[in-house]
């Protein structure tokens, strides 16, 4: 019988799948290497130190119940703080020569700029554990590259709603930024997304001081002459906590502004009695070790209490932004593993699936869309002193839904915030913003 058109087309098939089967099909291995970049030395240490720790809790943890498809997990961490270009050596050395297939990376949002193309060159999933420039997803598109966590913009548009819901009227605003790339950005966001709402702010004040200063006497002076009636600063660690320190001692917070730190509940327990009531605090993103939804939860519990344990100290959020980072890719891992008939998935095939995922580590749901990105909830509140700790918690909770401050696929953030139509406003004082006393 001669063969039919048909009979050839059957057989050019059968042979694309006999040659593209070894390229999709993954042995599967004796352990996972995950490679972790995160700070354990430098200023951002306040912050990759905690992560680090979490990694190291919850890693163990999915090890001793079976790993990711009975495949143990083995870290091996990196220090940002030696610097973009060791870090990115040392991440192509672990990737090249350990064979290392997935990497979570990073805390500064300069490192996510840097490994999100090389982590694309070398066809190895790179998950964003921490940073926050919402740039990275929205310039390029990605295969190998996801973000488990929200973005800035997510961020600083749920802060200027919570603002609003608890100081409507005011007429002034001061800022005091870190001068650097999230110090700036993080202005031009908030700035734009207010001018949005509430056009008639005025700016009385920008005032960014160098990364690293230890002395704010100019800027504090300059605040106590304005009397600004909002005044925001979204610096963190050390710059943050001497601001809070020395604006206390000169009696800032006496007046009637209100002070607005997007990052302070990193700092709570740092700043003990420096930081008084009454300060909007965020935390970037939906979790907090006394999340009024799920601080009861037996699973958070446990994580709260290992983690004091293993560092005398409460979470902080890198810490549940590692501990998305690893449910998150667990997953994606079992999602693939599901799709892929049994079979141990590529780096690509995992991407894939948390792409279209849906995860819960310590605090809402996350969803992730398809260009990479996570929509994570943002937990802001009211500082509250309690006879209970010797530092500020946080009051007046309110959990703001991604879906609404977060820039659509395929939209530019800095264009969207100025687009935000004002009827968002309305669910200020709707059941979706419900507030949450500290109890």
């Amino acid at each position: 019988m001669r063969p039919t058109p048909m009979h050839r087309t059957l057989a050019t098939l059968a042979l694309a799948t006999t040659l593209l089967a070894p390229a999709l099909a993954q042995d599967k291995p004796a352990e996972l290497k995950l490679g972790i970049t995160t700070f354990t030395s430098g200023a951002a240490s306040v912050f990759g130190v905690p992560g680090k720790a979490a990694a190291e809790l919850l890693i163990e943890e999915m090890n001793a119940k079976g790993g990711i498809g009975g495949v143990k997990l083995v870290p091996t961490f990196i220090d940002e703080g030696i610097g973009g270009d060791k870090m990115l050596s040392e991440y192509r050395r672990l990737v090249q020569e350990q064979g290392v297939k997935v990497m979570l990376s990073a805390i500064s949002s300069g490192n996510c700029n840097i490994v999100a193309p090389v982590a694309e060159d070398l066809k190895v999933l790179n998950v964003m554990w921490d940073c926050g420039t919402e740039k990275i997803l929205e310039n390029k598109r990605y295969k190998y590259v996801v973000r488990t966590q929200a973005n800035a913009t997510t961020e600083m548009v749920a802060t200027v709603l919570y603002l609003l819901k608890m100081k409507p009227s005011f007429s002034t605003i001061a800022v005091v930024n870190q001068d650097y790339a999230w110090g700036r950005d993080s202005w031009e966001i908030f700035i734009n997304t207010l001018r949005a709402l509430k056009p008639d702010v005025k700016v009385v004040a920008e005032m960014f001081p160098k990364l690293g200063a230890s002395d704010f006497s100019t800027e504090i002076s300059r605040l106590q002459a304005l009397k600004p009636d909002v005044v925001l600063n979204t610096g963190w660690g050390g710059d943050l906590d001497t601001f809070v320190r020395q604006a206390a001692q000169r009696g800032l917070f006496k007046g009637s502004t209100q002070f607005v730190l997007p990052l302070a509940e990193s700092s709570f327990e740092r700043l003990g009695d420096a930081l008084p009531e009454g300060v909007i605090v965020g935390g970037r993103g939906d979790h907090y070790w006394l999340h009024p939804e799920t601080k009861d939860d037996p699973a958070h519990k446990d994580f709260i209490a290992k983690f004091k344990a293993k560092t005398g100290a409460y979470p902080i959020y890198p810490t549940y932004h590692m501990a998305q980072a690893l449910v998150g890719l667990k997953t994606g891992y079992e999602a693939a593993i599901k799709a892929n008939g049994g079979k141990w998935p590529s780096p690509e095939q995992v991407a894939e699936a948390m792409r279209k995922m849906k995860f819960k580590a310590y605090g809402r749901e996350v969803t992730m869309r398809e260009d990479g990105q996570g929509l994570e909830a943002q937990l802001l509140g009211v500082t509250k002193r309690t006879p209970k700790y010797p530092f500020a918690v946080m009051d007046k909770m309110v959990i703001v839904p991604a879906e609404l401050v977060t820039t659509p696929v395929g939209q530019q953030s800095p264009t969207w915030v100025k687009s935000i139509n004002p009827a968002v406003l309305k669910v200020l004082t709707s059941d979706q913003l419900k507030t949450h006393d500290h109890k």
